[in-house]
């Protein structure tokens, strides 16, 4: 009897966290939505005061730091899983990787900004901020792919082999459409951190942007919209509606990681009901 009150006790606190949760982040988004979309509107993205062009950078820098970071961070993290001999390097490779995922943004920040901005001449452009938004990443990337290989049961890999396929062939059809659901967890994580930076992008891409909407060159500045939500607030201009713009950006920031989850969750259910089903 004493068990099953305790069972109950414990259902309920975490019922009641589970909830609090759930109520907090509700109320987060309703305030924040409630309060910017009603500013967004054409002239909210194409208007002298416009948003068009820092939104198109927070994309253009996310989608560079991603083709930066994802070969060597998912390739490190199938090497350290499937490949790595069980040793005191790969345990020291491990240690400095999960030690690199604690370090401040602002640190890296500083780092791109010697590297990229200083000691190679590329100054505040989307290439130096997508360059040190990638090195960002790459600790959480190789942690989380590790991670989900390691999650997959033994017995799938030892059933494959077993039938005659090779590594590559037991990874590439049971053990990468197991694990993707994990893997796509992680890519999710750093594009939605990516899409929030402020301090390494402040450091290295700057706080302007191109005079062009849509600008491609990798050499031109690079402010997103988080740093345009920062500056906005940190040194409004008399005179203008700058808590309207700020208000509007910060709903604009939310649609943007919500609708980014659901383009990357929905296609990655798809492909994984695929593979499995080819199998």
């Amino acid at each position: 009897m004493k068990a099953q009150t305790s069972d109950r006790l414990a259902t309920s606190v975490l019922w009641v966290g589970a909830l609090s949760i759930i109520a907090l982040l509700a109320w987060f988004l309703v305030y924040i939505l409630g309060r910017g979309l009603p500013y967004i509107n054409k002239e909210f993205f194409t208007g002298p005061a416009g948003v068009g062009g820092q939104l198109f950078n927070s994309f253009y820098i996310l989608v560079l730091s991603l083709v930066f970071s994802l070969p060597i961070g998912v390739g490190a993290g199938i090497y350290l899983a499937e490949y790595a001999p069980q040793n005191k390097l790969t345990e020291l490779v491990r240690l400095s990787t999960e030690s690199l995922a604690t370090v401040p943004s602002i640190v890296f920040g500083l780092f791109g900004m010697i590297i990229f901005v200083n000691m190679l001449g590329l100054g505040f452009t989307i290439l130096g901020g997508s360059a040190t938004l990638a090195l960002l990443n790459l600790p959480v990337l190789v942690r989380t792919t590790e991670e989900s290989l390691r999650a997959v049961p033994g017995s799938y890999r030892e059933a494959s082999l077993a039938l005659g396929a090779t590594m590559w062939q037991t990874l590439r059809k049971v053990v990468f459409p197991t694990a993707l659901p994990g893997l796509v967890t992680g890519i999710t994580l750093v594009a939605g951190r990516a899409l929030g930076e402020t301090a390494i992008l402040i450091f290295t891409a700057g706080m302007n942007v191109s005079r062009h909407l849509f600008d491609f060159n990798p050499t031109a500045a690079g402010e997103t919209l988080a740093v345009h939500l920062f500056a906005l607030k940190a040194n409004p201009l008399p005179g203008t509606n700058a808590d309207q713009i700020a208000d509007g950006t910060a709903a604009l920031l939310i649609v943007m990681v919500l609708v980014f989850n659901l383009v990357l969750a929905l296609p990655a259910k798809w492909l994984q009901r695929r593979l499995i089903g080819k199998q």
